[in-house]
């Protein structure tokens, strides 16, 4: 920047700290200097749909799947799906992102006995939503959302692209459908600073 605009490097530090005092600017150890977002308006309330929040938000939905697994549920899993412990279940991992930028990394567990085929149809799909109709599920909706404030792991941070330790709110969630069955237990970690949580009553 300084051979850029032909000033000292001196200068550029002193230019950089004043954006990120005033928050326009955040930056990352051994990555550099980034351009602070405003953050996203997420939408929770009794139908929490991805694609639909941001683009009420204004912004360009994706996701990217990170791997899809079979495997058997863990106690806490298989009480909130309400299966039996040692349960089969499908595992979806993936990565939300909004104008390109990743905004949240999400784990979706569902019961396979129940949603025959949901894996085949997760791989097909990048939407959960159009996932779930594949497999008979025409509608659901939310019945628990827990917010917890937790720090990034790892391998969070990796795929966020914030710093190991930052700060995410995780949104741990049941879903159900029409007969009350749960469906979907959803566990997600937002980038403290790219999502502002609304709960909608």
């Amino acid at each position: 920047m300084a051979e850029r605009f032909g000033v000292n490097r001196h200068t550029v530090r002193h230019g950089i700290a004043a954006l990120v005092e005033e928050g326009l600017i955040r930056t990352r150890r051994g990555s550099g200097a980034f351009v602070a977002a405003t953050p996203t308006d997420y939408a929770i309330g009794k139908r929490v749909r991805f694609h639909e929040n941001l683009i009420a938000a204004g912004r360009r939905p994706a996701k990217k799947v990170l791997q899809i697994d079979s495997r058997i549920a863990t106690t806490g899993e298989a009480q909130a799906l309400r299966i039996a412990q040692g349960a089969p279940v499908c595992a979806y991992h993936g990565l939300s992102l909004a104008d390109g930028q990743p905004v949240a990394v999400v784990e979706s567990v569902f019961p396979a006995e129940h949603l025959h085929g949901i894996d085949d149809a997760l791989r097909l799909h990048t939407s959960i939503t159009e996932a779930l109709k594949t497999v008979g599920i025409s509608d659901y909706t939310r019945a628990s959302t827990r917010l917890t404030a937790v720090r990034a792991s790892a391998t969070q941070a990796l795929h966020l692209h914030v710093a190991e330790g930052d700060p995410l709110l995780k949104s741990t969630s049941v879903n159900v459908d029409e007969t009350g069955l749960p469906i979907e237990y959803g566990r997600t970690w937002f980038a403290g600073d790219r999502v502002t949580l609304t709960l909608e009553t």
